[in-house]
């Protein structure tokens, strides 16, 4: 019986935000982590999350791991 690839990974979210703004505060980073669906999102996934680093909410990006 062949192995199948996961169709279902696990990804993480960065703020885009504090990544462009890390040198100034060096407060850190917000990060979540949840699963995609491969066959259905192909692509990187953005989902507007919120940030406890810039109190509001931003736009999270897929990151490599």
């Amino acid at each position: 019986m062949a192995k199948n690839k996961d169709v279902r990974v696990t990804i993480t979210l960065e703020c885009t935000n504090c990544a462009q703004n890390n040198e100034k505060k060096k407060l850190g980073v917000s990060r979540y982590t949840t699963q995609k669906n491969r066959r259905n999102t192909p692509i990187r996934l953005e989902l507007k999350k919120f940030c406890s680093y810039c109190n509001k909410h931003t736009i999270h990006k897929e990151i490599k791991k």
